[in-house]
């Protein structure tokens, strides 16, 4: 599993966990679980993480942007200029290239606006970004979105921050079946085996916030996805065994004493 790499837009990751920096006590748990979970990304709103204003506690200051690369998303915008407009601040304050996007369209229930989102990818694919999409778990999206160019395609599992987990496997998989950039599920997921039904899709990797963050142990918990991640990855690459409707003994039942 060593040179199992996840590769995206010419980056590299040993880890296919990526963890969020919102909803932490603090930065310094932040920080504890982000080396508990063995990730080396994180993603960080760009309108409510604090990257640059030295007179409060800055996101750098507990997690370095030279050891941990940092998505920088658009969480919070419900327009494409919006969106636009926060991924090219956020390329002028720390010269971010690979970024995330996502365009909301509802605050309760927080699904994208994909047409919205399609028009913002466009914009910022010209611009020379590498665009890695938050999606609707829709087949037909998300080849409209690699068509574009976007870096990785990242739809749904659940509503953001539910921790409902996957609740549509076969449109997932259907993504990744047609994808030949990588799918990383992104929302939704709750614990740990939730994270390893979305590796064990055939998912590229996954995105969590809230499922750490929100934890009774949030470090704790981290570890858990570190090893969820990569047990439901080695059960996809090893090929599970195929469903049967009826028992198959594991010791023949010819030749008995």
């Amino acid at each position: 599993m060593s040179k199992d790499i996840l590769k995206v837009a010419g980056y590299e990751f040993s880890s296919r966990l990526i963890i969020g920096t919102g909803k932490y006590k603090d930065y310094a748990q932040n920080a504890a679980a982000l080396e508990a979970s063995g990730a080396d990304m994180v993603t960080v709103a760009v309108r409510r993480v604090n990257i640059s204003n030295p007179d409060e506690p800055m996101l750098v200051d507990f997690i370095d942007p030279k050891k941990v690369t940092y998505l920088p998303n658009t969480a919070g915008c419900f327009t494409g200029e919006d969106a636009v407009r926060t991924l090219r601040l956020a390329k002028e304050a720390g010269g971010w290239n690979l970024v995330k996007l996502e365009v909301l369209s509802d605050p309760k229930h927080l699904y994208p606006d994909m047409e919205e989102t399609m028009r913002a990818a466009d914009l910022l694919i010209k611009d020379g970004f590498d665009v890695m999409v938050y999606c609707s778990d829709d087949p037909v999206f998300a080849r409209k979105l690699e068509e574009l160019g976007c870096a990785a395609i990242m739809p749904l599992g659940a509503p953001i921050g539910s921790g409902l987990g996957i609740q549509n496997p076969v449109n997932i998989r259907l993504i990744v079946e047609q994808s030949k950039v990588p799918v990383i599920v992104d929302a939704g997921v709750g614990t740990a085996s939730d994270a390893a039904i979305a590796m064990e899709l055939g998912c590229d990797g996954v995105l969590m916030n809230t499922a750490i963050a929100e934890a009774k142990d949030p470090i704790q918990m981290a570890v858990a996805m570190k090893h969820a991640v990569i047990a439901g990855r080695e059960a996809y690459l090893a090929g599970r065994m195929p469903r049967k409707k009826y028992a198959d003994p594991s010791s023949p039942l010819a030749g008995l004493i």
